[in-house]
């Protein structure tokens, strides 16, 4: 963590990082009696008070659930505890408006509204703000992306377009993970246990107050996983393990001003199928200035400064040995926002952001970045308008203008009407354009043979590769129908233009260069609904449909048909139970059914077949602080495919059941 805070100094422009050192002028450090962790996060919330949460990943701005003119699902920090993830990427499950498949014991496609291949590029993903996607293929790395669950406040999903507040790369959603204030998590917690797949772990969390108004927390949390499965039973050989620890201070100055200053490391090893192992390692330090003017007018400035490494074997691919592709990336980023009211109809956002990342790559014989070092600024700039145009009638315009180096100026509109019939049933309809930007591997990437020429790469960079567009076109319907039933409906299509294709060179077809000859469309629905059952037991349903298109353009050619950059299943529906049940026992359970997945390999379709799968967690509360629970995962098969093409090598999920013990004091 010191390397991290040191590198982050070197940079005069985030010297905001730094104010942390402000917060306690002339203040001894204060000790506190430790608490149970605040009843708000534990109880569990009526149907009414869900629909009443604070969301801020739709306007940049708080606004509840249930006045929220998006599709947008959000999973709580007891929804999480309940469920049994023991992952960031488990928890999303509980999210019906994503697409989740687990590759392997390490690996996750996670996407919204189709495209989660294994190059997944169109789903922005925040971390406290701190976006996590990786400039190598926009997209993310999920076993990398983690913390000590129990510290989550809430996870807000959007589907759909988010480019006109978040930029690039949210075209088709955006994950935002948010965590509590070291205020809400004082006390000591501590958990651990293990099973059959994940076969130990444990984590402690303690919190504190260094002033009166000065409170902080710190972590660590380590956890040990099994590998998956061939199809024959036999072990993957892709167990791994990982550590993190990190910590918050937040500070409440005075009724005007907030500040948080928080970091994290971490450190893994994960073996690869293939032989050797994957070692990944990084760390952030984030700050954050809020300041309110008045109830209406607020201001944030964060800054915050972001490293990772990642050292992968890559084997010997045709005549080019086997190597090592090493991966360095330092990120640093600033961003500013203003929030205020114009008159008594006209609500403001507007905000300036600025990035710089340098990507340091160390190629294998295989895997080349040319060149190996690569400086990038990104500069932004984004307003929004919320028009009050009767008492029940808002619409909401505004846009995104960015700059890259690849592609220069991005701009990113949107229009969004919200229709509130009655205090508690709303309709809304958007328009919106996003795009996605090249990525390294989109402009920089190629795949050496070893071969003699005009067969010594299978890939060579794509300089001619432009923004990847969208135009989304949505309608949706969010109600409170009684005390009892709340209900979301979405539907959208998507008209995609310049999507990445496979191209083919003239005479020989090889070396392939990625270039933007595929188009389409794609269109669907997603409905959620959530029924108070009895006061003891509520049950949660959700369903998604999503039909594809995307097919190479007039006179143009792809290598894969077409097929390279979608594998989703068109349908998925899922029913969850949660149930109090007398003696201080919690029964909580999941059954999910996806259909069948569609993937290729090149030019050759191929399927992962539809199945069900069941989850289910059994808590006891001994005390008060001392919790008891077994989870089962992926009851319902031994073993079963969720990815990948159809081959001896695929990996399979295996059934999985563990014990947890966590205590609260």
């Amino acid at each position: 963590m010191l390397q991290v805070l040191q590198l982050a100094m070197k940079h005069a422009g985030f010297a905001c990082l730094i104010l942390g050192t402000a917060l306690f002028p002339n203040q001894s450090f204060a000790q506190t009696q430790a608490t149970l962790t605040s009843s708000s996060a534990l109880k569990k919330l009526s149907v009414e008070e869900l629909m009443n949460i604070e969301v801020t990943s739709v306007s940049k701005h708080s606004e509840k659930l249930s006045e929220t003119a998006s599709a947008i699902q959000v999973v709580t920090g007891e929804d999480i505890r309940r469920s049994g993830a023991s992952s960031i990427p488990e928890a999303l499950r509980l999210a019906d408006n994503l697409q989740v498949a687990q590759k392997g014991s390490q690996g996750w496609g996670i996407s919204a509204r189709g495209f989660n291949t294994d190059l997944a590029n169109k789903l922005l993903v925040l971390v406290d703000g701190r976006t996590v996607y990786t400039p190598l293929y926009s997209g993310v790395f999920w076993d990398v992306q983690d913390y000590l669950l129990e510290d989550l406040d809430r996870i807000e999903v959007i589907s759909g377009p988010g480019g006109t507040l978040w930029g690039a790369n949210a075209v088709n959603g955006v994950i935002n993970i948010i965590s509590k204030s070291a205020k809400d998590t004082q006390g000591l917690y501590v958990e651990g246990g293990g099973g059959s797949e994940l076969r130990g772990f444990g984590g402690a969390r303690f919190g504190g107050a260094l002033a009166s108004n000065v409170y902080y927390r710190v972590y660590g949390k380590y956890f040990d996983r099994d590998s998956a499965v061939f199809a024959n039973g036999n072990d993957a050989g892709d167990s791994w393990n990982m550590g993190q620890g990190g910590f918050r201070i937040d500070a409440e100055t005075s009724l005007q001003n907030t500040f948080t200053l928080q970091g994290d490391y971490y450190s893994g090893s994960e073996d690869v199928t293939t032989g050797g192992k994957t070692d990944v390692a990084g760390g952030n330090l984030l700050g954050r200035w809020s300041h309110t003017f008045s109830e209406g007018s607020d201001m944030s400035l964060q800054c915050y400064y972001d490293r990772t490494h990642r050292s992968v074997p890559k084997p010997a691919f045709l005549a080019a040995p086997a190597g090592t592709l090493v991966d360095d990336l330092d990120t640093y980023d600033l961003d500013f926002q203003h929030r205020f009211h114009l008159g008594e109809r006209n609500h403001f956002v507007w905000g300036l952001g600025y990035r710089f990342t340098q990507d340091v790559v160390k190629n294998a014989p295989s895997v080349v970045f040319v060149p190996p070092v690569l400086d990038h600024d990104l500069f932004s700039g984004f307003v929004q308008d919320e028009i009050m145009l009767h008492e029940k009638l808002l619409l909401t315009l505004g846009t995104k203008l960015e700059h890259n180096e690849y592609t220069g100026y991005e701009v990113e509109p949107s229009g969004r009407l919200q229709w509130n019939a009655t205090p508690k049933q709303m309709f809304w309809g958007a328009i919106s354009r996003a795009v996605r930007t090249p990525s390294r591997i989109d402009h920089d990437f190629q795949q050496p043979t070893g071969l003699a020429a005009p067969f010594n790469n299978l890939f060579l960079p794509g300089t001619n590769f432009n923004s990847e567009t969208l135009i989304a076109y949505e309608l949706g319907y969010r109600a409170q129908l009684g005390s009892k039933t709340s209900v979301s409906i979405s539907s959208f299509y998507n008209d995609y233009d310049d999507v990445r294709s496979s191209t083919p060179t003239p005479v020989f077809g090889f070396p392939l260069v990625f270039e933007n000859n595929l188009e389409g469309k794609t269109y669907g629905f997603e409905l959620s609904a959530t029924y108070q059952m009895l006061a003891w037991w509520r049950l949660h349903a959700g369903y998604n449909l999503l039909k594809e298109d995307i097919r190479v353009k007039s006179g143009q050619v792809d290598f894969s048909n077409g097929l390279n950059e979608t594998a989703d299943p068109q349908q998925q529906f899922s029913l969850r139970s949660s149930m109090d049940l007398p003696q201080n026992v919690e029964w909580d359970a999941r059954l999910r059914w996806v259909d069948t997945l569609h993937n290729n390999n090149g030019p050759t379709p191929g399927t992962v077949p539809s199945y069900f799968e069941l989850d289910v967690r059994l808590a006891w509360h001994a005390t008060k602080r001392l919790e008891l629970s077994i989870v089962g995962q992926n009851l319902l098969h031994d073993h079963h495919p969720e990815y990948g093409f159809p081959s001896p090598t695929r990996e399979e999920i295996q059934r999985s059941v563990y014990g947890k013990v966590s205590f609260r004091w």
